[in-house]
């Protein structure tokens, strides 16, 4: 924790005891929470920032959307829509938001819908497409829905158990709601990972018993894509290319790019950040543009001849008992 953000402690304390007490009126029933007879699979974390949750949430989709009708459901983070809204044949990315518009794309065969109450959100879903699996996007601390599998991200390197509520940490839940996880997945971790370094992070985290803790690493593709499908070659990025990013942890990325010697101006702005007019004309001056497929998403109707760098999820270990996992819990409502 930055020295500075000492000074905030009497705001977490207050902030964590706020949270505590909600999280007490929900342990025991004072507030009300819903249970469905389908399989609910909640994918998220316990701080803000980025954890890796749509890479996790495409693995899992990728596994299950041919065998189930499968959708999932954000909030729509920083949309400019309200309520609830179901992609469809003219739904744009102002619709659903970044994240849940770049699933749309990728996913055809997945229903994408985003409302900020998942239990409306959740409802509509089943009058609507009637799913037999819903995915929910980053809702661990939305309470309201208990779903019946909990996948718990934190960062390899930053994990929630050496960190702190808000403000003077990055936790928007406190660490002892890491307990109603039933997965613990440990992302962005370096690809060579040792075995007895794996050992040494869950003995840190000490998962509690039936917890399972898996890690995961980014990888990054090869090509360079456009609008039109074309591809580019990593290699073949000009020196005067310019990065643009607007997520929360580009560094990873930063790192594997620069490994490869690339040369190139790195335009870091917010998450999620919506381009202004006279950003997108300063954009547009640069040579050559390249970004993440999230940023693309927002970017690509807005800068010509923009490339974007597609990234995946790959599970260091185990990944066959993972997704056994996650087909015995989807089995067992079906039996």
């Amino acid at each position: 924790m930055r020295a500075w953000r000492k000074i905030l402690l009497p705001f977490t304390w207050l902030y964590g005891a706020v949270i505590l007490v909600r999280n007490k009126c929900y342990d025991w029933g004072w507030f009300a929470t819903k249970r469905y007879d389908l399989p609910v699979i909640c994918i998220g974390n316990l701080r803000v920032g980025g954890t890796g949750k749509t890479p996790m949430t495409e693995f899992i989709a990728d596994h299950i959307k041919d065998r189930y009708r499968t959708a999932l459901l954000s909030r729509g983070y920083k949309r400019r829509s309200s309520g609830y809204v179901l992609g469809g044949p003219d739904t744009r990315v102002e619709d659903l938001g970044d994240e849940p518009f770049q699933f749309f794309r990728k996913f055809p065969e997945v229903a994408v819908a985003v409302d900020a109450n998942r239990t409306e959100g959740i409802a509509m879903l089943l009058k609507e497409v009637a799913p037999e699996v819903i995915l929910l996007d980053d809702a661990f601390q939305h309470r309201k829905v208990t779903a019946g599998l909990n996948i718990l991200l934190t960062v390899y390197g930053d994990l929630y158990v050496d960190d702190r509520v808000l403000p003077a940490g990055n936790l928007r839940d406190t660490k002892n709601q890491a307990a109603r996880a039933d997965i613990i997945v440990v992302t962005k971790c370096p690809s060579h990972l040792m075995d007895t370094e794996m050992k040494d992070v869950k003995a840190h985290l000490d998962p509690l018993p039936g917890q399972e803790v898996y890690f995961a690493t980014i990888d990054y593709d090869q090509y360079l894509y456009n609008k039109k499908g074309e591809k580019l070659p990593l290699t073949a990025i000009p020196q005067d290319a310019s990065l643009i990013t607007g997520i929360a942890t580009p560094g990873p990325l930063l790192h594997y790019l620069k490994s490869l010697d690339l040369e190139f101006k790195h335009l870091g702005y917010p998450d999620h950040h919506n381009f202004a007019p006279h950003e997108i004309k300063v954009l547009k001056k640069n040579s050559f543009n390249f970004t993440t497929e999230k940023d693309f998403m927002r970017l690509e109707d807005q800068l010509d001849d923009l490339w974007y760098l597609p990234i995946k999820l790959r599970l260091l270990d185990r990944e066959e008992q993972f997704l056994e996992h996650l087909n015995s819990f989807i089995a067992g409502y079906s039996n």
